[in-house]
């Protein structure tokens, strides 16, 4: 297991960021699919959507929440030392979002900035990434963006958002504690196949099929093998959870507020069910914002734990897990943070 602690790293704000435009999984859809959604919502549990106007894209939304954190951190723009953002929703394949973002934002040139592609387990990969150059003690500002553009009027499960976390250093920090790990012979159980060199967009692949049930795909839709993704959810989680309140010498009962990545109600159910954990500890998203890929995490806990957070210490334990597959888990205690309302643009 991957388990080690990070010292010496604050958690200082977070702000998160979704489109206007509301997309309703019921009225939304074509009227001879109705009756078939409302089966499938009581399953997933997800009623509403945000969706992006063509124009709009996952980085305008991280730049608008980047831009609230820091005028309510009060942070100088030439204090930031590192942006790093992570999503599967890049303007271009090249050059990197995080540098256009650098320059957007108005950081400085001595900024280090980069992208990382991940998805549904990026946020606290993402914490344990900057937070070790912070620990490290060169770095003491930063900004981590993640979240992804991913939704469809098609699709019943995706939903677009932004966020922006400010990591910095800070001496009597409580540790963070972490436990990261992954599993590639899985990869293909979500996977975008088309428009990597190793199938590059072609023609052919805009020409649609109809299934069986009369509905129509195409060969670059996303593949999701949702049987595959919920075995291993609900066995890679669990333990991992108890593995890292172990590794930090506490008992779930210890711990204020669980935040999982939002999959779905019978994947998240399962998971909360299995460590005997109650919905009140267990905030969820899913009925209004659906699965927003990596932003799923601080998207729940601005929508849900904001003035919890805000009124008093709280201990949080993160887990995202999925796209890979890869699973992470982290404990972290959230003291004197700044938490802006959701943001909506």
């Amino acid at each position: 297991m991957g388990l080690s602690t990070l010292r010496h790293v604050r958690f200082a704000g977070m702000a998160s960021c979704v489109p206007k435009r509301v997309l309703s999984n019921i009225d939304d859809c074509p009227p001879s699919l109705q009756s078939e959604r409302a089966r499938l919502i009581r399953n997933i549990g997800i009623e509403t959507r945000r969706i992006c106007p063509e124009w709009q894209y996952f980085s305008d939304l991280a730049f608008i929440a980047a831009e609230r954190l820091l005028g309510d951190l009060k942070w100088e723009r030439s204090e930031v030392d590192a942006l790093i953002v992570i999503s599967q929703s890049p303007d271009y394949l090249i050059p990197s979002t995080a540098i256009i973002l650098q320059d957007r934002l108005g950081l400085s040139n001595a900024t280090i900035a980069y992208d990382v592609n991940l998805g549904c387990s990026a946020y606290p990969f993402g914490l344990h990434l900057l937070g070790n150059m912070i620990s490290a003690g060169s770095i003491k500002k930063a900004l981590l963006l993640v979240g992804d553009k991913c939704a469809t009027v098609r699709d019943p499960l995706f939903s677009d958002a932004g966020t922006a976390t400010a990591l910095e250093f800070y001496a009597d920090a409580p540790p963070m504690y972490f436990d990261l790990n992954s599993d590639g012979a899985g990869y293909k159980a979500i996977m975008l196949p088309v428009g990597g060199h190793r199938e590059p967009y072609a023609y052919y692949h805009g020409i649609p099929r109809r299934d069986e049930h009369g509905q129509m795909h195409w060969p670059n839709d996303l593949i999701l093998d949702g049987p595959a993704v919920l075995s291993f959810s609900t066995q890679r989680v669990p333990p991992a959870v108890e593995a890292t309140a172990a590794y930090a010498g506490l008992k779930l009962e210890d711990i204020n507020y669980f935040v999982f990545h939002q999959a779905n109600r019978m994947i998240n159910d399962t998971i909360r069910k299995k460590l005997r954990l109650t919905d009140d500890r267990v905030p969820s998203t899913l009925k209004e914002f659906g699965n927003t890929s990596g932003a799923s995490i601080p998207v729940t806990m601005t929508a849900r734990l904001r003035e919890a957070m805000e009124a008093e210490k709280k201990k949080l334990l993160l887990c995202g897990f999925g796209i890979g597959l890869s699973w992470g888990t982290c404990i972290l205690d959230i003291d004197g943070a700044v938490f802006p309302e959701m943001i909506e643009a």
